[in-house]
């Protein structure tokens, strides 16, 4: 972290011309993509070699990190390739990597220790014991989850990691790496940089009769507003954040720009105990409010995830709002002339134009893009651009194409300030200054020397002539002093001069200025001799083979099997199921085991040998409820890696869930090192990585094969989207209806809230692998589950039986039933983007 600013500011940049924008703007550390293979970005511009190069060397010349993003799941196969991205990055200037796959971190930290690592959102970290986790694996920082409180985010911070917060810009509904919405709907996954973000398009609530529920303004029931910390920054600083990350890495320059710069002035006056003017905190958060956004809550900060954080009406950029209509009316059609050269036709065109006039209670600027849109029919907005600078309280007249109706509803969606700002920053050579301290030293008979010291210690020192005495005018200390802080064209500004200067000394400035210029050519050298010199001792990108090896012997190390040694086990068959009614449909049908999540396991007399299910959201508010289910030699399913480090601490059989993903042989490794006695693999792969990976498992392997995918885990109730939350949800009686979210093709997905109020989405087709169990079988797959959370008893019978007959029929090499009609075969054949 910057060591003038306590709080770093983490801005985003998704290209070359957005990370110039950040750096003009302020920001401490900037984070971007490298390539466009492994980033959760990856439609964004991002940088190849020369352009990265350039732009780490522009940021640590100023003092500024710069941190690659390689938040996506990994492939086996990609292992190798992704290392080499790594390598390269960190040789071309990266100060370190935001990863996501747990597999990939410990091939980082086992490659290359030298190098610092952050656990990205999408790891889906959430509480003190899962930060300790990751602690131990030797990682630098953990982003936190965008739910967490001011609270939970002071408790965390006790664990000593540094945390990194989201603190502005877009909010995913669904908790960061759990959502499988896009790649359900599409194939393009999240996991993998390339979700669609199908949560911003049109939903609404129905019942099981098809019948409305959710008003009619209530189109969007998947999109929050954006997140906005702007007025919580010494919160946050207080909470034991150490970095404040801004969103927005599809996001444009001028957007970068103003953003950051609103946060870098307030972040400013925070850190120096001085409080802006209301017009100062007025003008930064116009900033805010002129980029894009759909909205502003700090809701999650302060535990709450009610209807004030969500955008309902609309998804799409709300900018500021700065007046209304008072008056329209036609102009004149204009004749415009097109064709006509070369001989050809000419054709004549009326274009229709009208005058409109606005009521302004904010202050435009000519130039500025502003959205007219109708209160009555939203859908038929113009844009037009605002003619002249304007203050609140006037009125101002701009064209657009139609009448539109009085007290249509007028904002600003982009401001030209910001494009300009952008603008001039990509135009500078330097965008941007580092302070120095300059130390002259002018003594009779030595050379004459200038030294350089940037705030945290670099320092670097030219000599030069030897200084005489004056033959004519001795030099004055103010003059010298003048000459040497010329620093034009360098990255650097003098903040703090000392001058030792003799009497009568006489000295010609252009050999000054040789000196200066020396002195700062060496302190760049200086600057980036620890990026330059790196070279000489990072270790070679290990090959294949070489990975497997490391792999064997890590194994080997923590007395875990080899898969090669690990006999038959017994086939089982499980269902999930969440009433005691369909527990016994299930065991009537054959299921040898059951599994439950802890909540249902409060509701109701169950079966002896119930398996609990641990959420995948393990917040410190859930300990109480979730790890009483983690008991010594006893089977559990865990979908968090707290829950996995509680289960390692207490000897407990812990089952890995398919939401901590799994898509490498690394991860297996890691996993198992942590205490992992099983695997449920994510919906996500596809047949043939499902059967390499059972095959390079040492533990037990499983897959659901039947019942609807859970798409989204969210913290906001998606049933809220009805305006009739009671605010008790024990006694919610929607939570009792079989509800779900219609989208715009009429397929539904059902919608099923916990006590806690949080919302499970799922797919809106079931799925039905068991036609691929006897290839699975004969890999050595034998746990073959049946997810029935949806069903009612008779529908979980014949879930559960026909997961029966499949395995049976794999075990005597019968054929196995066709697929069933309306389900499908989820991403078996036709993998993730």
């Amino acid at each position: 972290m910057a060591e003038n600013h306590p709080l770093e500011l983490l801005a985003p940049a998704g290209g070359p011309e957005p990370f110039a924008a950040a750096l003009a703007a302020g920001a401490d550390a900037i984070y971007c993509g490298f390539g466009n293979d492994f980033n959760a970005r990856r439609n964004a511009d991002n940088f190849d070699d020369e352009s990265f190069e350039a732009a780490c060397r522009a940021a640590h010349l100023v003092g500024v990190k710069v941190y690659v993003t390689v938040n996506v799941v990994i492939k086996t196969e990609e292992m190798p390739k992704v290392l080499g991205v790594i390598r390269r990055a960190w040789l071309l200037g990266a100060d370190a990597f935001i990863i996501q796959d747990w597999g990939l971190i410990a091939e980082v930290r086992r490659t290359w220790p030298e190098m610092e690592v952050h656990v990205s959102t999408q790891a889906n970290v959430h509480d003190a014991r899962g930060v300790e986790w990751c602690r131990k694996l030797g990682v630098t920082r953990v982003t936190l989850s965008r739910e967490l409180s001011l609270k939970e985010m002071k408790t965390i911070a006790r664990v000593g990691v540094p945390l990194e917060v989201f603190g502005h810009g877009a909010l995913c509904f669904c908790y960061s790496g759990l959502c499988m919405l896009s790649s359900l709907s599409g194939g393009r996954s999240a996991n993998r940089g390339m979700c669609a973000q199908p949560c911003r398009l049109p939903y609404t609530l129905v019942d099981e009769d098809g019948k409305v529920r959710s008003p009619k303004g209530n189109t969007r029931a998947l999109c929050p507003k954006d997140y906005c910390t702007f007025d919580d920054l010494k919160e946050l600083e207080k909470a034991g954040v150490s970095s404040l990350k801004i969103e927005g890495r599809m996001k444009a320059p001028d957007y970068v720009y103003a953003v950051t710069s609103a946060y870098r002035a307030q972040l400013d006056d925070a850190d120096s105990n001085r409080k802006p003017t209301a017009e100062e905190e007025a003008q930064r958060k116009r900033r805010l409010k002129r980029s894009f956004n759909r909205g502003f809550t700090d809701g999650y900060l302060r535990g709450i995830h009610d209807n004030s954080m969500m955008s309902y009406a609309r998804s799409n950029n709300r900018g500021e709002l700065v007046g209304e209509v008072v008056d329209s009316h036609r102009l004149e059609d204009t004749l415009v002339r097109r064709g006509g050269s070369n001989g050809g036709r000419r054709r004549n065109r009326h274009l229709s134009q009208a005058s409109v006039t606005i009521k302004l209670n904010e202050p435009v600027q000519q130039g500025d893009l502003l959205e007219i849109r109708p209160q009555d029919n939203p859908s038929q907005f113009l844009t037009a651009y605002a003619r002249n600078d304007a203050p609140a309280g006037t009125d101002i007249e701009v064209k657009t194409t139609r009448v539109i109706e009085k007290g249509s509803l007028v904002r600003v969606i982009r401001s030209k300030s910001a494009l300009d700002k952008a603008q001039e920053a990509l135009h500078e050579q330097i965008t941007r200054k580092r302070p120095v301290s300059v130390e002259i030293s002018a003594h009779l008979g030595q050379p004459f020397r200038v030294t350089l010291t940037t705030e945290d210690g670099i320092t670097a020192t030219a000599e030069g002539f030897v200084v005489e005495k004056a033959r004519t005018k001795a030099v004055a200390k103010e003059e010298l002093i003048e000459h040497v802080c010329r620093m034009g064209q360098t990255p650097f500004e003098p903040t703090k001069v000392s001058c030792e200067l003799d009497p009568g000394c006489g000295m010609g400035f252009s050999a000054v200025h040789k000196v200066r210029a020396q002195a700062c050519e060496a302190l760049i050298a200086n600057i980036l001799k620890p990026y330059t010199s790196r070279a000489e001792h990072t270790a070679l990108v290990p090959h294949a083979w070489r990975i497997q090896e490391r792999l064997r012997e890590v194994r080997s190390t923590h007395d875990i099997q080899d898969p090669l040694s690990v006999g038959p086990i017994e086939a089982e068959i499980s269902a999930t199921v969440a009433t005691p009614e369909c527990a016994q449909a299930a065991l009537k049908a054959g299921a040898d085991v059951l599994f439950v999540r802890t909540d249902d396991l409060t509701q109701g007399e169950w079966p002896e040998g119930i398996i609990p299910i641990a959420d995948e959201v393990c917040r410190e508010m859930d300990h109480t409820r979730i790890d009483p289910a983690i008991q010594p030699g006893k089977r559990v399913l865990v979908g968090n890696v707290s829950e996995l480090a509680l289960s390692q601490e207490r000897g407990a059989l812990a089952e890995v869930r398919q939401l901590i993903p799994v898509h490498n042989e690394s991860a297996l490794v890691a996993l198992e090192q942590a205490g992992a006695e099983g695997f449920w693999f994510s919906p996500e792969l596809t047949l043939e990585e499902l059967k390499a990976l059972t095959k390079l498992a040492s533990v037990p392997c499983g897959l659901v094969v039947s019942g609807r995918t859970r798409a989204m885990t969210s913290e906001h109730c998606i049933l809220q989207v009805a305006d009739q939350c009671i605010h008790d949800c024990a006694h919610c009686k929607l939570r009792q209806e079989r509800l779900s979210l219609k989208d715009i093709d009429g397929q539904e997905l059902p919608v099923r809230t916990n006590l806690q109020g949080r919302s499970h989405l799922y797919a809106a087709n079931p799925l039905d692998a068991t036609p691929q169990i006897p290839e699975l079988y004969q890999v050595g797959m034998r746990r073959f589950m049946a997810d029935a959370t949806l069903l009612t008893p008779q529908e979980t019978k014949f879930a559960v039986a026909r997961v029966v007959r499949a395995v049976h029929a794999a075990q005597a090499g019968r054929a196995v039933a066709l697929r069933e009609q309306g389900a499908n075969s989820g991403h078996l054949f036709v993998g993730i983007g």
